[in-house]
């Protein structure tokens, strides 16, 4: 299984957007899933739900970070080229959907009551007919996986 599928597969077992990328590639990270699906459970709804950078999105760089950051606080010219990297990530999800904010996302797919309450809505046969996260999840792994592809 691929990283864009199994990232669908973990939407669909009700993990949010943040935790189906990022523990899609532990694998790559090596990561435990436990720590991975923690660590990366308060990005989902565009962080805590506050609808802001969409989770699959933020997962993205934080892949990225583990993989390619920088550690010195002092090298500019690394911090420079991985913020560079991270802003390439994103324009590439832009292409794709529009915006890596989440509540523009989910608005422009037709989503009604797109809100920052913090209750999560019922993972129901209706929330993934009309939600287009599962794609967005796909889309985010598909991004990442061609960036690592041409980042080893």
């Amino acid at each position: 299984m691929n990283h864009k599928q199994k990232a669908i597969e973990l939407f669909n077992e009700g993990y949010n957007c943040a935790q189906s990328v990022f523990a899609a590639f532990c694998d790559v990270t090596g990561m435990e899933f436990e720590e991975a699906i923690k660590l990366s459970s308060s990005f989902g709804g565009g962080m805590g739900r506050l609808r802001e950078v969409c989770g699959a999105v933020s997962a993205m760089f934080m892949i990225t970070g583990i993989l390619y950051g920088y550690t010195n606080p002092t090298d500019s010219e690394a911090k420079a080229e991985h913020y560079k990297q991270i802003q390439l990530l994103a324009e590439k999800f832009k292409e794709k959907n529009g915006s890596i904010i989440c509540r523009d996302i989910l608005i422009e797919a037709g989503v009604e009551n797109v809100n920052t309450n913090y209750i999560p809505e019922a993972r129901t046969k209706e929330y993934y007919e009309k939600r287009p996260c599962a794609e967005y999840v796909g889309d985010a792994a598909e991004i990442l996986d061609e960036y690592i592809k041409n980042h080893k």
